[in-house]
C-alpha cells in the first residue's frame, strides 16, 4: 500500500509515488535495518542524498556531527519533526570540518526507536516552509500508534575492539477515547569512544644534561631518556565517547470539533573527545610540575535539548481545515575541560574549569489552512497561512581560571605562559551574548489536478526578519504521466536562508593548530572569531550579513515497467549566492590591517582574526536515482530488492565578494581551503543497494553501501584524496512472535 506523505504538499491523501519533486520516505523498519544506533547514520545509510560526517580535533564537532542534504551545508536543510519546524543546535562549526561555519540540526537528539518514518524531500521549498530549505526538508513523524509495545537491548563494538555500544529503548502506545493515542519511548545509548591515531614521532621533551632542561636543544643536545618509553599513540582520532538519555511523548485526543495534538521530545548527552597533544617541550602551554610528561586535553560537553509542540485542528462544513499550533525548542551545549590547564596560573591551575555554555532557543506559532475547490471544471487546492517565530541565542562565560591571565612565568626561558584552559579558552564576560530576533510569515500554496495526466503546483512566501529585513520567494512544480507507465516532473523555485543567530552573534577566542604554507608542522594559535557589528570587524570593513539566496530546478522522471518495479531519475540544480562563510584567518600582523586594530588584537595575544561574511557564490547539481522491485515467490514468500545513488558535484563560482574590505584582504576572506571544504570534503558519489527475502517468521538481508573519494586541503596547502570505500552488511532475522 502507497503511504500517505505530509512534506512537500499540503494537499490531503498526497503520496510519494504522486509527488511532482522527489521525497523519499524511510520507514521505521527501513532505519532499525541499516544497523546504525544513530538516527543520523540511519539516514546516512538509507539515503544517498544525505551525509553525516565525522570529525576529529574539531571542539564541539565531534559530539555533534554536521548532517548535509545534496552536498549542501548543515544549516541548508530544514528539519521537522511532525511537520512543525524544529530548533538548530546552539553550536557553530568554527574549526576545519564539513560544515565549516554552519550551525545545523542535532540529528542525534531523537532516538530511531521513536520515530515512525522519515521523509526526505529533496528539492527547494523555502516558499512551501520558509527559511534553510534551500537543499530540501527532513520531516521526522514520530511514532503514533496506541498498539505500539516494544522493547529491545542491543551490544555492538568494532573489529578493533573499541567502541562499545549500549542501546536500550522502551516504547509503548495507549489509547485515549475512542480514537485518542498517546505515545511514549525512553532510549538509553552508551557508546565508547574509539582511536585510530598513529605514531607521534615529534620530540616530546625538553634536552636535559640531568639537572638542567633546554627546551630548543641548542645548548643542551641529549635527549630525555623518557623520548624511548613515551607512549607515541598520544593522540585521540575516532569517534567521541557518548552517553545519552532520550525521552519522546506523542499525543492526540478529540476535542469537540477537532482533535487536540501535542509531542516533546528531550535528550541529554554527556560527549568526552581529545584535542592535540600538549607535549613536556611546550614552553608556554605546560606546566611541568603538573604534567612531566605533556597531556591530553579533554573536552566534555554537556548537550541538552527539549522541544515541545501543542495544537489544534479542525474542519467545518464548507469543508476548510485549521491547524492552530505554537510550539518552543531549546539546545544548550556546554564545555566541561578536564585534564588540562590554564598554564599562566603555573603550579597552581586546576586540571578542570568549566569553559561556558551556548544557548539557542525558538519559538513558533503557527495557523495553517486548506480546502480542495473541486466544483469547477479543474479542482484547486488552495493553502494559506502565516509563522511567527521567535529566536533568542546567549553565550554564557566561563570560570575565570578558563580565560583569565594569571602571570605565571616559565622560570626556564622567563616568558610568559599562555593564559587560558588549554584546547577550549573559556568564554570570557566580554565575549557574553544575550540577543534575539523575530519574524513573520504569510503563504499562499496552490495545487491542481488540471487533467487525468497532469499536476500543477505553485507557492508563493513572504518573510519579514526583524534584524536583516524581507524576502520574497516562489515555486511552481509539475508532473505529466505521458502513459500509464511512464511520468516526467519538473520542479523550479527561489530560496533563502536568513543568517544563523550563531553566525550573526557568535564571537571568542580559541586555540587552533595550523598549518603553515611551506611547512608539515601544526603549531597552535590564538585565534579571535568577531561579532560582524565589534568595533574590529567594523575597522576591517567587514559587512553585516545579509540573506543567502538561491534558484533551484528539478528535472526528472518516474517510470513503472512493471507492476512491482519502480524507477525514478532526477537531475537538479542549485545556485547560491551571497553564501555565509567563515572568513580565513587574518593575520594580527597582516599590513593591510590598520595599527590600532594589530595593537588591540596583539595586546589580547591573538594572533589572527576571523568573521562571518556573505563571500561565497556556489554552483550545486547531480543525478538522484532510485530504484525498488518487490517479488512475491511461489512459496509465499516476498523478495525486494532497493537500489539508490546519487552524484552530487558543487564548486565554488565567480569572484569573491570583497565589498567594503580592505585592500589586501580579499585572499584570506575566502581561502582555498575554504573551497576546498565546500566542493571536496564530502564524497561526490553515493550509492546503495539492499536485497532482502522474507518468508514466515524469517527475514533475511543483504546490503552494500558504496561511498565515493574526496579530498582534503589542509591549511598549507597539501592535498590528501582518500579512495572510495564499499561496506557490505548482512542480516538475519526471526520473529518468535507475531505482533
Amino acid at each position: 500500500l502507497e503511504e500517505i506523505t505530509v512534506t512537500g504538499s499540503r494537499a490531503q491523501f498526497s503520496t510519494a509515488e504522486d509527488a511532482p519533486v522527489p521525497v523519499t520516505v524511510l520507514s521505521n523498519e527501513t532505519l532499525v535495518n541499516t544497523g546504525a544506533t544513530e538516527l543520523g547514520r540511519a539516514i546516512q545509510a538509507a539515503a544517498p542524498s544525505f551525509n553525516f560526517s565525522s570529525s576529529s580535533i574539531s571542539d564541539g564537532t565531534d559530539a555533534l556531527r554536521p548532517a548535509t542534504l545534496r552536498g549542501l551545508g548543515p544549516d541548508q536543510t530544514l528539519v521537522l519533526v511532525n511537520g512543525k519546524r524544529r530548533h538548530t543546535s546552539a553550536l557553530i562549526h568554527v574549526n576545519t570540518s564539513v560544515g565549516r561555519g554552519t550551525a545545523g540540526t542535532d540529528m542525534n537528539a531523537i532516538p530511531i526507536s521513536a520515530v515512525k518514518r522519515v521523509e526526505v524531500l529533496r528539492d527547494g521549498a523555502a516558499a512551501q516552509y520558509g527559511s534553510d530549505a534551500i537543499a530540501g526538508v527532513i520531516n521526522i513523524i514520530l511514532k503514533d500508534s496506541p498498539a505500539d509495545r516494544s522493547a529491545a537491548l542491543e551490544y555492538g563494538e568494532t573489529f578493533e575492539g573499541d567502541g562499545e555500544t549500549w542501546v536500550g529503548h522502551v516504547n509503548a502506545g495507549f489509547g485515549l477515547g475512542e480514537a485518542g493515542m498517546l505515545n511514549l519511548t525512553y532510549q538509553y545509548r552508551d557508546r565508547g569512544a574509539t582511536n585510530r591515531a598513529g605514531l607521534d614521532g615529534t620530540r616530546q621533551y625538553p634536552c636535559t644534561d640531568g639537572e638542567n632542561i633546554d627546551y630548543s636543544c641548542s645548548t643542551i643536545t641529549t635527549l630525555d631518556p623518557r623520548e624511548k618509553t613515551f607512549n607515541r599513540q598520544s593522540f585521540r582520532i575516532g569517534d567521541a565517547d557518548n552517553e545519552q538519555h532520550a525521552f519522546v511523548a506523542n499525543l492526540a485526543v478529540a476535542a469537540g470539533p477537532g482533535d487536540v495534538y501535542g509531542f516533546l521530545t528531550y535528550s541529554t548527552r554527556d560527549n568526552q573527545s581529545g584535542g592535540f597533544t600538549r607535549t613536556a617541550n611546550n614552553s608556554t602551554g605546560t606546566v611541568l610540575e603538573i604534567y612531566p610528561d605533556g597531556f591530553l586535553p579533554l573536552i566534555n560537553s554537556e548537550i541538552e535539548d527539549i522541544s515541545y509542540f501543542g495544537g489544534y485542528l479542525w474542519d467545518i462544513d464548507s469543508g476548510w481545515n485549521f491547524d492552530v499550533s505554537a510550539g518552543y525548542g531549546k539546545n544548550s551545549f556546554e564545555f566541561i575541560i578536564s585534564n588540562s590547564l590554564n598554564a599562566s596560573f603555573g603550579p597552581a591551575s586546576p586540571t578542570t574549569a568549566r569553559a561556558g555554555k551556548l544557548i539557542l532557543d525558538q519559538t513558533t506559532v503557527n495557523f495553517d489552512s486548506s480546502k480542495l475547490f473541486d466544483g469547477g471544471a479543474v479542482p484547486v487546492n488552495v493553502a494559506w497561512g502565516a509563522e511567527y517565530r521567535e529566536e533568542g541565542y546567549q553565550i554564557k562565560p566561563g570560570e575565570p581560571v578558563s580565560y583569565e591571565n594569571g602571570g605565571a612565568i616559565n622560570p626556564v626561558t622567563g616568558n610568559p605562559y599562555s593564559p587560558g584552559f588549554q584546547v577550549f579558552r573559556g568564554f570570557s564576560p566580554n565575549e557574553a551574548v544575550k540577543e534575539d530576533r523575530d519574524s513573520w510569515a504569510l503563504y499562499l500554496d496552490l495545487e491542481s489536478q488540471v487533467t487525468d495526466r497532469l499536476l500543477l503546483t505553485g507557492a508563493l512566501r513572504y518573510e519579514d526578519f526583524s534584524d536583516f529585513g524581507s524576502t520574497t520567494n516562489w515555486k511552481v512544480s509539475g508532473r505529466f504521466d505521458a502513459t500509464e507507465t511512464f511520468a516526467i516532473r519538473a520542479a523550479a523555485n527561489t530560496g533563502f536562508r536568513a543568517p544563523s543567530m550563531q553566525q550573526q552573534f557568535f564571537n571568542s577566542i580559541s586555540t587552533q593548530f595550523v598549518s603553515r604554507p611551506g611547512s608539515d608542522d601544526l603549531v597552535p594559535e590564538e585565534r579571535g572569531t568577531f561579532r560582524n557589528d565589534s568595533l574590529i570587524a567594523e575597522a576591517l570593513g567587514i559587512p553585516q550579513l545579509k540573506e543567502e539566496e538561491s534558484d533551484n530546478y528539478s528535472f526528472g522522471f518516474i517510470w513503472n515497467p512493471l507492476e512491482s518495479l519502480s524507477i525514478t531519475v532526477d537531475y537538479f540544480k542549485i545556485d547560491i549566492k551571497d553564501r555565509i562563510v567563515i572568513s580565513g584567518a587574518i593575520s594580527a600582523t597582516n599590513p593591510a590591517i590598520p595599527e590600532d586594530v594589530r595593537d588591540v588584537l596583539l595586546a589580547n595575544d591573538i594572533g589572527a582574526a576571523q568573521f562571518f561574511t556573505n563571500a561565497g557564490k556556489t554552483k550545486t547539481d547531480g543525478v538522484e536515482a532510485v530504484l525498488s522491485w518487490a517479488k512475491p515467490t511461489a512459496n509465499g514468500g516476498m523478495f525486494r530488492l532497493d537500489a539508490s545513488g546519487a552524484w552530487i558535484s558543487t564548486d565554488v563560482s565567480g569572484d569573491v565578494n570583497t565589498d567594503g574590505l580592505l585592500e589586501g584582504l580579499e585572499d584570506v576572506i575566502f581561502t582555498s581551503q575554504d573551497r576546498s571544504i565546500i566542493e571536496e570534503w564530502q564524497p561526490e558519489a553515493h550509492a546503495q543497494v539492499t536485497g532482502s527475502y522474507a518468508i514466515n517468521n524469517w527475514m533475511f538481508l543483504a546490503r552494500v553501501n558504496y561511498y565515493g573519494k574526496y579530498t582534503v586541503q589542509e591549511g598549507n596547502g597539501d592535498r590528501q584524496t582518500f579512495g572510495s570505500k564499499t561496506f557490505p552488511d548482512v542480516m538475519v532475522e526471526y520473529t518468535f512472535v507475531e505482533s
